[in-house]
């Protein structure tokens, strides 16, 4: 079956057809043409930015000629991961989509349903005859998820709207009204490398199968981080003389590597305790997250003669990924189980000389978020890493009281019967940045239900998205 049949039937068609369009972060060239042939097809107008911001306009329908207008916000780009043995380029390959037991999933990759179930909920109420609204202004901002480059560099006059519904969240049932600000900090450690002589044995070591998921919604639950892994056998094993020859882990610095390897170089006279050392740390790590991580994988396999990085390099790495903290730093004080601060140990990479050490704060208290990018910082600098770090962007504080929320209350009540949940996100949204931008502005954020977010195994409960169309068209009402 294919998901153009599924229903709400114009959403997945829609959410069908941006998946056949490659849209990697800093790469949407493609999906901002499709966005602009969309327009220019169905006769909206629209306008895109110096930065590629795309808005749509849509007049009100008869008899909301003088409701305030309404945003639609959601991000073009998607996370680009897949698993090692799938091939797949990004930049020119489809998605290839398929239905698994209630669930919309990819093969192999991630699905991009984050956010382009957004995205196809916006152009669905551009186009669908049957709502009613007012004024809409449908936002499509770049690169959200390597650096919301596109809500930091909004045009001027691009949004015109009181009320903004962002359509970037990930639990059907629970509407958001605050979320985290981040920063990201970069450590590079110089290097040099020289071939040692005979009388080593080359092993090379891989971690793979892990969940991986979202820095910020799945920093609490426990998931192995393959870069922590790796590197707390190699710091031990350094009483065996071990010489790393290379470290490679995680790839995106808002998700939670998977997969880590690293080939090193041991003494023959310590080969066979190092050995028995590994295999005791494999079943050590395996008993340890049985229940969180179920299929961790760790392979050993012979390597061919490679050269080593010099002693100082790799005794400040290994003791640079042992002492940087990685997961929940601090939970919420004034909100019940959500985390208020976290760091993730994003990625290792060996690149001209240097070896880039990418990690990720988030906290919902700029203090707070301030601390952990400190602590970061200082472990990196004794480790002799020159550091580096984003701008960072700003939290979005919740305001309870907002009509757009109680509108978003009431309209679930009325649909679903139940109560909706309303919460912050550890997450990241633009929602922040709008509001310096726009502080007039009114905002909640709703979607279906997603898991595994930045992740090969990314999926999009289908019978949610229903819902989820179902909750937004009533708001869009409401507004009246």
């Amino acid at each position: 079956m294919s998901i153009r049949n599924l229903s709400p039937q114009l959403v997945w068609e829609l959410f069908d057809d941006i998946t056949q369009v490659p849209r990697p972060s800093k790469r949407e060239e493609k999906i901002i043409a499709f966005l602009i042939e969309f327009a220019q097809k169905h006769g909206i107008d629209y306008q895109k930015d110096q930065i590629g911001n795309v808005v749509m306009r849509k007049a009100a329908t008869k008899g909301y000629e003088q409701v305030p207008t309404v945003i639609l916000q959601s991000h073009m780009d998607m996370v680009c991961e897949k698993n090692s043995e799938v091939s797949h380029n990004f930049d020119t390959d489809p998605i290839r989509t398929q239905i698994v037991d209630g669930w919309v999933k990819a093969h192999g990759t991630t699905l991009g349903a984050d956010c382009g179930i957004g995205m196809a909920a916006a152009l669905a109420v551009l186009i669908d005859p049957q709502v009613e609204h007012g004024p809409i202004e449908a936002l499509f901002t770049v690169d959200e998820e390597t650096g919301l480059t596109g809500a930091f560099n909004l045009g001027e006059g691009m949004l015109n709207g009181k009320y903004l519904i962002n359509l970037d969240s990930e639990d059907e049932g629970e509407i958001f009204i605050g979320c985290a600000g981040g920063v990201d900090t970069v450590g590079k450690i110089d290097y040099s490398t020289e071939a040692l002589p005979s009388g080593y044995d080359y092993y090379r070591i891989a971690i793979s199968n892990l969940k991986g998921g979202h820095s910020g919604d799945d920093i609490d639950k426990g998931l192995g981080n393959s870069n922590k892994i790796l590197a707390a056998f190699l710091y031990e094993a350094q009483r065996y003389d071990i010489r790393l020859c290379s470290f490679d882990g995680g790839n995106l610095r808002n998700a939670i590597p998977r997969e880590a390897n690293a080939v090193v170089a041991v003494p023959e006279h310590t080969a066979l305790l190092f050995e028995t050392s590994l295999a005791t740390y494999i079943s050590a790590v395996k008993a340890l997250y049985a229940q969180t991580e179920p299929n961790l994988a760790i392979t050993v396999g012979q390597a061919e003669a490679q050269h080593a990085i010099d002693s100082e390099a790799q005794n400040n790495l290994l003791a640079a990924l042992i002492g940087l903290p990685n997961g929940v730093l601090a939970m919420s004080q004034t909100m019940k189980g959500l985390v208020e601060t976290s760091t993730n140990l994003a990625s290792v990479k060996f690149i001209d000389g240097q070896i880039v050490i990418t990690t990720s704060q988030r906290s919902s208290v700029e203090r707070a978020k301030n601390d952990a990018k400190n602590s970061i910082e200082a472990v990196l600098l004794l480790a002799g890493a020159n550091v580096e770090h984003s701008d960072g962007y700003p939290g979005w504080t919740p305001n309870p009281n907002s009509d757009l929320l109680r509108w978003s209350i009431d309209s679930y009540k009325e649909l679903f019967g139940s109560e909706p949940k309303v919460r912050a996100i550890h997450a990241g949204l633009e929602c922040g940045l709008f509001l310096e931008k726009y502080p007039q502005l009114e905002m909640v954020s709703f979607g279906p239900t997603l898991r595994g977010v930045h992740s090969p195994d990314e999926r999009l409960e289908i019978a949610t998205v229903d819902k989820f169309y179902q909750l937004l068209l009533d708001v869009l009402k409401r507004v009246k």
